[in-house]
């Protein structure tokens, strides 16, 4: 889809549909506003007044312009209270556009920007348009037929106020509008990953994305196969994996900064990559393994966003890493009281082969101290059903060893609109991961199941900076809520480009 700026009078735009955004204070403040209401002889303010059209949030009122002026449709969007209001709300908004736009089959679709002061400015343009092409976004490559529509939106205009148009604010709108594409882009990909079925989308299709992303933003890349990982000692990696005639891959994108100056920090981004999680041997009940080719989530946020760090050049050498593997059920299982040997060494006793993501992420974790020897770590996965219980669908479970770090990822990520939220790591629980033929077990008691999990992991990290990141819940949507679609959302993208771009 194509994305441009308009900074002229929108009373003469052509455009199949004109957003604008009003807040509960005074609606009538925005000078393009007036100028659509003057030009249409105060019928939108009559129709406010009629429709007792408040500015609340997620109301909206629509009408036809009927040739008086040259957008087609006026859409008001309320955006509430303005002390309530973030800046990533403004993809709600976007959204509502394009869905609009696209209901009246609008070929292009023009959303204004609200005024704001200095960098907010950038901000403001990157949520917008990011909210309304990620709400462009659909996995309809298996349908057929009626159900297999067209794309109807070939353009999305971002409009300015005239009057608020200067050197310094036009420029920091293109950025906005550039970082949007971008990680919209990122963001789609890591959908389009996820809405594959685990059939099509297997750890083999896996590496051969990662290569074209490789390719793509000139990155370097290692895709290790199990004579590779079982020469690094990844028993754990393996044992999940050799259950499955799918052979598994570790695959290692690695991003450097261009230029002689080092990099100030190396970070490592770990994704769990199950392709499909059958529960192995502790067979999962077929409703429960019905969407769990959504499982490589967490892989498939690291790949995406990697590409995107690369673009906007990010002072830091990044690592993105994801241990991709079936787990499913065979005579060559991995089978309940086996002992695995870990790539660092430390031992485990099997009690649920379904808690395989946590096998996979310790060996992951193990490479990027050893191998990588990062300064930071952040690991992405559909982890527990135990994160979901405590915090619902739309929330991420943050944990981690050092609390700056988690403090300074969870600000990033209220930067960023992704809802996380922080998790102890009590040491009282670690009690539960005790084993008597080994150096633990991998899974603990029902009661704090998410919390055992990162005790598990963290028994990899050493004195690494870690941070755990629970995506269980917001990996996917069962409905269609603003820019997020039913399906793979994307999850993570956003903040990792946040944490390590920040413009703050």
């Amino acid at each position: 889809m194509k994305v441009s700026l308009h900074s002229g009078d929108v009373t003469k735009l052509s455009t199949g549909l004109l957003g604008l955004l009003c807040f509960e204070e005074g609606m009538a403040e925005g000078a393009i506003y007036q100028a659509v209401d003057k030009a249409l002889d105060g019928l939108l303010a009559r129709l406010v007044a009629e429709e007792q059209f408040k500015g609340k949030k997620g109301q909206t009122l629509s009408l036809h312009t009927h040739g008086r002026i040259a957008p087609s449709r006026v859409l008001l969007v309320g955006a509430g209270a303005r002390k309530d209001f973030a800046a990533a709300d403004l993809r709600g908004f976007g959204a509502r556009t394009m869905k609009a736009g696209a209901s009246a089959q609008a070929k292009v679709v023009t959303a204004v920007l609200p005024y704001s002061e200095g960098a907010s400015q950038e901000r403001h343009a990157q949520f917008l348009t990011e909210g309304a092409l990620l709400a462009a976004y659909r996995f309809d490559k298996y349908l057929t037929g009626e159900r297999k529509k067209p794309e109807v939106v070939e353009e999305l205009k971002l409009a300015m106020s005239p009057d608020n148009v200067d050197g310094s604010r036009l420029d920091a709108v293109k950025r906005g509008l550039q970082r949007a594409e971008q990680i919209a882009h990122a963001v789609s990909l890591a959908r389009d990953l996820i809405n594959e079925p685990a059939g099509e989308m297997t750890p083999k299709k896996m590496a051969e994305v990662a290569q074209r992303v490789a390719k793509q933003h000139g990155l370097e890349i290692k895709v290790l196969g199990p004579k590779e990982c079982e020469k690094l000692g990844m028993g754990m990696f393996l044992a999940v994996a050799q259950g499955s005639e799918e052979e598994p891959r570790f695959i290692h994108l690695t991003y450097r900064p261009k230029g002689k100056t080092p990099a100030k920090k190396k970070v490592a981004l770990i994704g769990k990559g199950v392709t499909f999680d059958s529960g192995g041997l502790s067979l999962k009940p077929s409703s429960a393994m019905e969407d769990m080719k959504v499982d490589m989530s967490g892989a498939a946020a690291v790949i995406a966003a990697i590409g995107v760090l690369a673009d906007l050049g990010v002072p830091y050498e990044v690592h993105a890493i994801a241990a991709c593997t079936e787990n499913m059920p065979s005579g060559k299982s991995y089978k309940l009281g086996d002992v695995l040997k870990s790539m660092n060494g430390k031992t485990v006793e099997i009690n649920n082969t379904d808690a395989e993501g946590r096998l996979t992420l310790g060996d992951a974790i193990t490479y990027a101290v050893q191998e990588c020897r990062v300064d930071e770590i952040f690991d992405f996965a559909t982890l527990t059903g135990a994160c979901m219980v405590a915090l619902g669908p739309h929330t991420a479970g943050v944990m981690g060893n050092d609390l700056s770090l988690v403090e300074r990822w969870l600000a990033s990520a209220r930067l960023a609109g992704e809802e996380m939220w922080h998790l102890p790591l009590p040491p009282g629980l670690r009690d539960q991961l005790k084993s008597d033929v080994a150096d633990m077990r991998n899974t603990g008691e029902r009661w704090g199941g998410a919390l055992t999990a990162g005790l598990f992991l963290k028994e990899f990290v050493g004195d690494t900076p870690w941070v755990h990141v629970d995506i269980a819940g917001p990996a996917s949507a069962d409905k269609e809520i603003g820019h997020t679609p039913k399906g793979g959302t994307g999850f993570g993208v956003s903040t990792i480009v946040e944490y390590l771009a920040s413009r703050e």
